[in-house]
């Protein structure tokens, strides 16, 4: 079973719709909650249990031709049976995939996610395979086994 959890701070001088454009733009999502932080922060959580949450993400880092990159991240970001990133929240609201390692590479504030599954290798396959001169030296269905 694989598990999900997103999340996006939500700061004063934010509109909040924006926040959550930014989310539509990246994720496929059902279950989400808004928690208050005080001082007018916010924190969006989504929390869920389908590999599909990260089909448009998947879609989109085809697009932009970054494989490589990706694969690299979440390789470099996992540990066990965890991955966990972070997204440029100004580039995800544009519908694109911007890794960034430190919050401050995002100046109102990462969006973090954490892909939690038995199968954390076949998630990677799927997402960024291997590739050979940019071309994918495979493509797999999405993992049913997570």
């Amino acid at each position: 079973m694989v598990y999900i959890r997103i999340e996006a701070e939500v700061r004063p001088t934010e509109d909040i719709e924006k926040v959550l454009k930014a989310l539509k733009n990246i994720f496929i999502f059902k279950n989400l909650k808004v928690e208050d932080l005080g001082n007018g922060r916010k924190l969006i959580v989504i929390e869920e249990s389908s590999i599909e949450t990260l089909r448009k993400m998947y879609e989109i880092i085809r697009r932009q031709k970054i494989l490589d990159s990706v694969r690299n991240m979440l390789l470099k970001n996992s540990k066990g049976e965890i991955i966990e990133i972070k997204l440029n929240k100004q580039a995800a609201y544009q519908g694109i995939v911007s890794f960034v390692e430190a919050d401050s590479e995002s100046p109102l504030g990462p969006i973090s996610i954490i892909i939690s599954s038995k199968n954390i290798n076949a998630i990677i396959d799927w997402i960024a395979p291997k590739t050979s001169h940019g071309r994918p030296l495979w493509e797999t269905t999405l993992p049913e086994d997570i």
